[in-house]
């Protein structure tokens, strides 16, 4: 009878150290997760090409610059398809009833999603038979890649975001 109470004695000490370090192991997760979340840089908002805070900050005026532009023109995405050695970015942009836009405004980023290592930023485009056209660029590597576009016509503007792939053809709007 003796012998059983002490295997007894000796389980119930075991459980008070066995969820000590269970606390323990749970708060350092948290620092561990607290520290290395603190060193990793702030990228741009993938939505409007700029800081994620002043994006947040100006949520509301970006709604309604959009909803403003809207109302006035149309933004088409006319790029053939993105491939490694030679992407020709280009935009039509025209009013609601249909005509093009010739005196627009657009600065364009291609980058990777969630990676600013390879941006490249295009600002000065061609006009003809009303599509803005940008001079071609070199991808460095194969994949999913945004192209976020900030088309102003007069005081009106908006951000345009497509996502593309040099293994498709497809790109879509987001």
């Amino acid at each position: 009878m003796q012998e059983g109470r002490d295997l007894s004695k000796s389980n119930g000490k075991i459980w008070p150290y066995a969820i000590g370090t269970s606390i323990l192991l749970v708060f350092g997760a948290c620092v561990a997760t607290v520290i290395v979340t603190s060193t990793l840089p702030v990228e741009k908002s993938d939505t409007y090409m700029m800081g994620y805070h002043e994006a947040d900050a100006k949520a509301n005026e970006l709604i309604n610059a959009r909803i403003a532009f809207d109302k006035k023109y149309k933004i088409a995405y006319v790029t053939d398809g993105l491939n490694l050695d030679s992407s020709v970015i280009k935009y039509k942009v025209s009013d609601l009833n249909s005509e093009a836009v010739d005196n627009a405004k657009i600065e364009v980023v291609v980058t990777r999603p969630n990676n600013h290592k390879h941006d490249q930023t295009l600002k000065s485009s061609s006009y003809e038979n009303g599509v803005y056209t940008f001079p071609s660029i070199k991808l460095p590597v194969e994949g999913r890649w945004d192209i976020m576009a900030k088309i102003s016509v007069g005081d009106v503007q908006r951000y345009y975001n497509v996502k593309a792939d040099t293994r498709a053809k497809e790109a879509f709007e987001y």
